[in-house]
């Protein structure tokens, strides 16, 4: 712990005792019997996971990880959706690897430079830190504890210190940062002509006979390598087993008071003023005006605190939001980020301390001057629903897998899917005719309906070898699966009939590949000028689409984007066609541009500075992140980093379809 706290209390030996006392409590409740290890991977878990350097990553800390993750996003998004236990894993690797260079150049975190960002980061509306006790109720319930969350705080300014260490020379010129904003600010009216394979192959219907001939061709080609399967399985649905769930109020106010002080805030308070511009060549004159505002009321503000009475007289007598500007500018709820959908123009505001205020600025053809208010706490009625989700979700999980485990003993013992569905069906709250299905045969790595290229699926029954045989339960989509083998399929070339789909498939865009340059070259070559192409496409039965103020670098449509195609639309003038045609991943498209607007450089000069420092820390972060992913893979060359991939394993498979949430964390992991 840092010393700086030591000096906030009475004596250490108190801290230590308090602190003695909660993990004692801690293990008591932890160990308790009649919890669920399913749904409670122990976070404090020293399980190594992987090793870096000589140090350890445990379980636990990809667990805590995992968890603030799923807190962050209100348990609404699942950890596949995030990336997966992988995902977190190669951030928190990343991480040790940079807090490990750091400390190798003499870069490391000295305690007082962490105190001092503690300091900045836990101080309360006067600009003094909060004090030892809230400082640990906040961080404890964040991040599981004091060491835990000032260790991350270390490497965060570890990390810093070594990207300005390694990025110390990088630079970036006039030019180059002029050039980018012509690219990214010349607009196009374009019209284009994608030419695919798949469209081409919609157009191709080949004979039996010429399957047949195909298939003969390449039979090998369609040699199934591995035993396929066809098995019955009984699925246990997590969500509708969550549904008949009661929850006390007791528990979920035993959880809301659970809550970290930010999650039972329903948001903060916002005014704003707005100032529209209704031509363009007013921009200038608005501009000036927000800004004249801004600089007004900062100049009234007491110890740089715009008070509400001022920016709502502010507000009543110069802004144009009709549905605001009465109000005293105040929005008419809330403001509270969304890390589904994020909002650029409010969330700015969640980064401010109450009553400060943020510059004029522009978004859209408005210009805005916005001033944080007061938080807005979050009742427990109005958590309620969340708290619900949350709780059911968790317990669902719980239901779910004690219900499989238990749809497991009884079909190894009846191989009676029948009767075991009927059994469980109403604690499962589903029918049985719901509960029992099939698949077609399968080998490892195909789709399987209803569950999906699923790994765990393929592991489980791969391990059943004569018929009858009952697997596992197994955690798949939705759900969990336990199933049962019904045939198994040596590996064989398949006969015709079990592939002529996809043999069919397999022709058509053999020849549609073969035709795809020719027809793009020939519908380039017949074009005179742009306002011939839609015609000419026309003729040779392709569709011919347009895009108005399209910018280089996003997607042209259905067409996609490629650097090649920014470049070939870049160098067109007005009128003129690609030729040759441009290629974007496997198709082809002809583009034409019918009317070309120049980019304002007029506004790049206003914009000079705040360009040239986005480009340079473009730059830095690209340069940084080269240095470390090459750093990285020296380490894995010389062995200095091993992932326990049964470890790994282990965790994925009890991890839960969809975990309850505990804590929030700073940042993505691995990312600066």
């Amino acid at each position: 712990m840092l010393k700086f706290f030591s000096r906030l209390e009475r004596t250490r030996g108190l801290i230590i005792v308090i602190f003695a006392v909660m993990m004692a409590v801690s293990l008591v409740i932890f160990y308790a019997p009649g919890r669920n290890s399913a749904s409670m991977m122990p976070a404090s878990s020293t399980e190594v996971l992987a090793r870096v350097g000589g140090e350890d990553v445990t379980v636990g800390d990809l667990q805590t990880l995992k968890d603030s993750y799923m807190q962050m996003f209100g348990g609404q998004i699942s950890l596949a959706q995030l990336g997966g236990d992988k995902r977190f894993l190669d951030g928190l690797i990343r991480d040790r690897i940079i807090a490990q260079e750091a400390a190798r150049l003499g870069l490391a975190a000295s305690d007082a430079e962490v105190a001092d960002k503690i300091r900045k980061e836990f101080k309360d509306a006067s600009g003094k830190f909060v004090g030892f006790d809230r400082y640990k109720e906040s961080v404890v319930g964040r991040y599981g504890s004091i060491e835990r969350f000032e260790r991350q705080i270390r490497d965060q300014i570890a990390a810093e210190k070594l990207q300005a260490f390694v990025t110390a020379g990088v630079r970036v010129s006039d030019a180059e940062v002029q050039d980018d904003y012509r690219r990214k600010n010349t607009t196009f009216q374009v019209v284009y002509v994608p030419v695919t394979a798949d469209k081409l192959a919609q157009k191709i219907q080949p004979s039996d006979e010429e399957l047949r001939a195909f298939f003969d061709q390449h039979k090998t080609e369609y040699r199934i390598l591995e035993p396929q399967r066809k098995v019955r399985y009984l699925f246990i649905n997590q969500a509708k087993a969550g549904e008949k769930l009661q929850i006390s109020d007791d528990d979920l106010r035993k959880e809301y008071d659970k809550l970290a002080p930010e999650r039972k805030q329903a948001g903060v308070r916002v005014q704003q003023i707005v100032l529209k511009v209704a031509r363009p060549d007013l921009d200038a004159q608005v501009r000036q005006k927000a800004e004249n505002l801004a600089t007004q009321l900062r100049a009234a503000a007491s110890g740089g605190a715009v008070t509400e009475e001022a920016f709502a007289t502010a507000a009543k007598g110069n802004s144009e939001d009709a549905a605001t500007a009465q109000q005293g500018g105040y929005l008419p709820a809330p403001v509270k980020r969304n890390p589904n959908k994020p909002d650029p123009l409010y969330d700015r505001m969640l980064e401010l301390q109450e009553g400060e205020m943020t510059e004029a600025f522009k978004q859209g053809n408005n210009y805005y001057i916005m001033r944080r208010g007061a938080p807005v706490p979050k009742t427990f009625e109005d958590a309620k629903p969340e708290l619900i989700a949350a709780q059911r979700n968790s317990r669902a999980y719980a239901i779910a897998a004690q219900l499989a485990s238990r749809a497991e003993a009884r079909l190894k013992e009846t191989k009676d899917f029948q009767k075991v569905a009927q059994e469980l069906a109403p604690e499962a709250n589903m029918t049985p005719a719901d509960m029992i299905k099939e698949t077609p045969y399968v080998k490892p790595g195909d789709d399987v309906p209803g569950i999906g290229n699923n790994q765990n699926f393929s592991d489980a029954i791969a391990a059943l070898q004569n018929p009858n045989d009952v697997g596992t339960r197994t955690g798949v989509r939705d759900g969990f699966a336990i199933p049962m083998l019904l045939d198994k399929r040596e590996p064989r070339i398949p006969e015709f009939e079990e592939v002529k789909d996809k043999v069919a498939q397999a022709l058509k865009q053999e020849r549609a590949k073969q035709q795809l340059e020719q027809k793009t070259n020939e519908l380039a070559s017949s074009a005179a000028s742009a306002a011939d192409l839609k015609t000419a496409a026309e003729k040779l039965g392709l569709e011919a689409k347009t895009e108005d103020n399209y910018k280089l670098g996003t997607p042209l449509g259905e067409a996609g984007t490629s650097p090649a195609a920014d470049d070939a639309i870049f160098n067109l003038k007005e009128g003129e066609v690609t030729r040759p045609p441009v290629k974007i991943g496997d198709n082809w498209v002809v583009i034409g541009a019918t009317k070309r607007t120049e980019a304002d450089l007029t506004e790049f000069a206003k914009q000079r500075d705040q360009l040239m420092q986005s480009a340079l820390s473009a730059r830095r972060n690209q340069v940084f992140d080269d240095y470390i992913t090459n750093l990285q893979a020296t380490m894995q060359r010389d062995g200095k980093i091993t992932i326990y991939k049964d470890v790994l394993a282990k965790v994925s498979e009890d991890e839960p379809v969809a975990a309850p949430p505990r804590r929030a964390p700073p940042r993505i992991p691995g990312q600066q």
